[in-house]
C-alpha cells in the first residue's frame, strides 16, 4: 500500500510523491470533497489541474457521481491509473461519495493490490483515517444530505491508525479551528497527526512516516 497524506497539496515534500509514485503520467483528480459548493467546483478543479500538469502529470476529472451504482465500473477506471489525487473540501461529503460509488470499498482492494498511488490533501487525507468525529468542528456534516441525498459517516476507511488533523497554524484556516481540533485531540488522548500545510504522511507498504518541513522546523 502506497499513500501520500498531506494538508495541502504537495507540502513540502513534492520530492517524496514523486519517488512513491514515479515519474509524472496520468492521474485521476478526485474533486467530490467539493459536490456541496457547486459554484466553486468548477475552480477548485482548476486550481488542482493547474499545478498538476506544470509538474508534467497529466490529470483527468473523475467525478465520483457518474458511478453511483456502477461499482465494477469505477474499479476498472480506477485501475488504469497509476496515481488517485483526491482534493481536500468536506470530509463527510467526500467520504458519502466514497460510500455512493463504491470508492470505499474498491480502494483498498487496488492498495492492498498495490496497483496505484493514493495522494490525498486535507478531506483527500481525512477520509483515510479511522473515525471522522470531531472534524465536525472544521467540516459541516448537514452539506451531506443535500449534496448527495444520504446521511452523513462518521467512520472513514481506516488506512491508516489515527486521526488527522490539517491546516494547523494555516491561513488556510483563519479563525483557528483544526488548531483547537488538535488541542483538543491531544486533551482527550485521542491518537492523531496534526499537519501544518508543509507536512505530509507516507505510506510505502508497512513504513510509515510523518514528514515535516525541515526549513521551518
Amino acid at each position: 500500500m502506497r499513500l501520500f497524506l498531506s494538508s495541502y497539496r504537495f507540502g513540502a515534500h513534492y520530492d517524496r510523491l514523486a519517488a512513491l509514485a514515479g515519474p509524472p503520467g496520468r492521474v485521476a483528480l478526485i474533486p467530490n470533497a467539493c459536490d456541496a459548493w457547486p459554484r466553486a467546483w468548477a475552480g477548485a478543479v482548476t486550481s488542482d489541474l493547474a499545478p498538476l500538469r506544470k509538474l508534467g502529470y497529466r490529470p483527468e476529472v473523475l467525478d465520483l457521481r457518474e458511478y453511483v451504482g456502477r461499482e465494477a465500473e469505477l474499479e476498472r477506471k480506477l485501475a488504469q491509473f497509476p496515481l488517485l489525487w483526491v482534493r481536500g473540501g468536506n470530509t463527510f461529503v467526500l467520504r458519502a461519495q466514497f460510500a455512493r460509488s463504491g470508492a470505499d470499498r474498491i480502494l483498498p482492494r487496488l492498495l492492498a493490490a498495490d496497483a496505484l498511488v493514493y495522494a490525498g490533501y486535507s478531506a483527500g487525507a481525512c477520509v483515510m483515517t479511522p473515525d471522522l468525529h470531531g472534524l465536525e468542528s472544521v467540516d459541516d456534516p448537514a452539506e451531506v444530505q443535500p449534496a448527495c441525498g444520504v446521511e452523513p459517516r462518521w467512520d472513514g476507511l481506516g488506512l491508516v491508525d489515527r486521526r488527522i488533523v490539517p491546516h494547523i497554524d494555516s491561513a488556510t484556516d483563519p479563525t483557528g479551528d483544526c488548531t483547537r481540533l488538535a488541542a483538543r485531540y491531544r486533551a482527550d488522548g485521542v491518537a492523531h497527526w496534526a499537519l501544518t500545510d508543509d507536512d505530509a504522511i507516507v505510506v510505502d507498504g508497512e513504513r510509515t512516516e510523518v514528514l515535516v518541513d525541515r526549513a521551518a522546523s
